[in-house]
C-alpha cells in the first residue's frame, strides 16, 4: 500500500460527516477535560492522546466504502471493516509515534528550551512513524513468498 493524499474526497464528503468528526473530538476533549480536574493533567494528558476522530473516521469510512461497493451490486461489508482495520493500523502506528514524542517532551521540556524540545520531539514522531510503518511493510512483504 502506497501513502498518498486525495483532495477530492474533502469535495466528495458531506458537512454530516465533517460535523460528525468535530463531536467526537470535543466530546472527548471534555471528558479528557473533567478527568483532568479529578486526577490531575497527568491523567487527563493520557485520555487528550486518545485520537478523538478516529472512532467517527473508522465508522465512516467502513459506511463509505460499503456503500460505494454496494452501488456496483456488490456486498461492501468486509470491504468496509478491511478499509477501517487499514485506518486502525495506521493509527495505531502513529500512536507509537506520539509516544516518542510524549516522552521526549516530559523528559526534556523542563531542562530545555521549548521550541528546541518541540522540533526535537516532532522529529523523533516522525522517525518512529516511519520506522514503524516500514517494519510493518517488510513483514507483510516478507508474509507473502
Amino acid at each position: 500500500m502506497n501513502i498518498s493524499v486525495d483532495f477530492s474526497a474533502l469535495r466528495r464528503a458531506k458537512w454530516h460527516q465533517f460535523a460528525l468528526r468535530f463531536m467526537f473530538g470535543g466530546i472527548i476533549c471534555v471528558l479528557a477535560g473533567l478527568i483532568s480536574q479529578k486526577y490531575g493533567p497527568g491523567v487527563g494528558g493520557l485520555f487528550m492522546a486518545f485520537p478523538a476522530i478516529f472512532p467517527a473516521s473508522a465508522t465512516l469510512l467502513e459506511n463509505e466504502e460499503k456503500e460505494k461497493k454496494e452501488r456496483v451490486g456488490l456486498h461492501g461489508s468486509i470491504c468496509g471493516r478491511k478499509v477501517a482495520g487499514v485506518d486502525a493500523a495506521g493509527a495505531a502506528m502513529g500512536c507509537l509515534g506520539m509516544i516518542a514524542f510524549a516522552a521526549i517532551v516530559w523528559q526534556l521540556l523542563p531542562k530545555q528550551s521549548a521550541p528546541t524540545v518541540l522540533i526535537g520531539a516532532t522529529a523523533a514522531w516522525f522517525c518512529v512513524s516511519v520506522l514503524v510503518w516500514q517494519m510493518r511493510r517488510m513483514w507483510v512483504h516478507s508474509r507473502k513468498r
